[in-house]
């Protein structure tokens, strides 16, 4: 009985942070990084979800060393963050319908206050990443070549 439990668990889990992850691309939200995790927790239950875990790990961390390795990028990581704050409090304090919004009241901040939270949520998620990116990454070249050859090694081996 347990180990059902604890699969049907794994399940709902890893579809769920993998659906919301695939969202989270285009919408607000630490996309990726979801779709590691659900990534991650599918492996346990199913082979091909584990081929795909180290491709997707080793894509993500460039990704992060990517988007360190120039100031204009760092400054547009950190825009981004200042961005979904902005758009986050403008939701959670819900300002009336402007008069000249001549769509249905139901596209006017859809979401509401939850909208919000989640937006200034993920800034604070997106804020620790772009930390632990430089921290790891900014200008650690033997860090970055070490990754580019794990990519290449893991693409020859594919």
């Amino acid at each position: 009985m347990k180990a059902a439990a604890r699969r049907v668990t794994l399940e709902v889990v890893g579809w769920t942070l993998l659906v919301a992850g695939v969202a989270a691309l285009v919408l607000p939200g630490p996309g990726l990084l979801m779709v590691f995790a659900g990534m991650a927790v599918l492996s346990q239950q199913y082979d091909w979800a584990e081929r795909r875990v180290e491709p997707l790990r080793l894509r993500a961390m460039r990704a992060a060393a990517y988007g360190v390795a120039k100031p204009h990028r760092l400054a547009a990581s950190l825009l981004g963050v200042v961005w979904m704050w902005g758009w986050g409090a403008v939701w959670m304090v819900a300002p009336a319908q402007p008069s000249w919004w001549t769509l249905p009241d139901s596209f006017w901040l859809p979401g509401g206050f939850a909208a919000g939270v989640s937006l200034v949520a993920s800034g604070f998620l997106a804020l620790a990443l772009i930390i632990w990116s430089y921290r790891r990454f900014h200008g650690d070249s033997e860090a970055v070549a070490e990754l580019e050859r794990d990519i290449a090694h893991a693409d020859d081996a594919a």
